[in-house]
């Protein structure tokens, strides 16, 4: 049956679509390396509590297929400050977030990070 279990989980995880946006905080990402942990052996795997496997797939697939958001429909894609979901999405991304980061410096760290690390080419000219 653990061969089943490890079926199901690869296809969850082929199906799973990858955020490249997302470097290093996506959610699939993070489920195939969680499977890949869980699943050590592939087919083989003893698995020690078969129904809080099946418990954790069947809630993956809940998510996977956006079950509750289709249960319980929104009348509005926006949320209360009016932001859309591409907005959300966009905001989100790794980059910008990174560029967020840097903006919260101050102007003394900006400049002190800028001055003291120079790029070789620049001291040859």
């Amino acid at each position: 049956m653990a061969a089943g279990r490890y079926r199901r989980f690869l296809r969850l995880c082929e199906e799973w679509p990858v955020e490249e946006t997302k470097r290093q905080r996506d959610l699939g990402a993070a489920l195939r390396q969680r499977v890949a942990q869980a699943f050590r052996e592939g087919e083989n795997t003893p698995i020690a509590d078969p129904e809080a496997c099946d418990q954790m797939y069947e809630s993956l697939v809940r998510i996977h297929t956006n079950f509750y958001k289709n249960k319980y429909p929104r009348l509005k894609d926006t949320t209360f400050t009016g932001v859309t979901v591409e907005d959300c999405r966009m905001i989100l991304a790794t980059d910008i977030l990174k560029q967020m980061e840097d903006m919260k410096k101050g102007t003394w760290r900006r400049l002190r990070e800028k001055f003291s690390a120079k790029k070789p080419e620049e001291d040859s000219k």
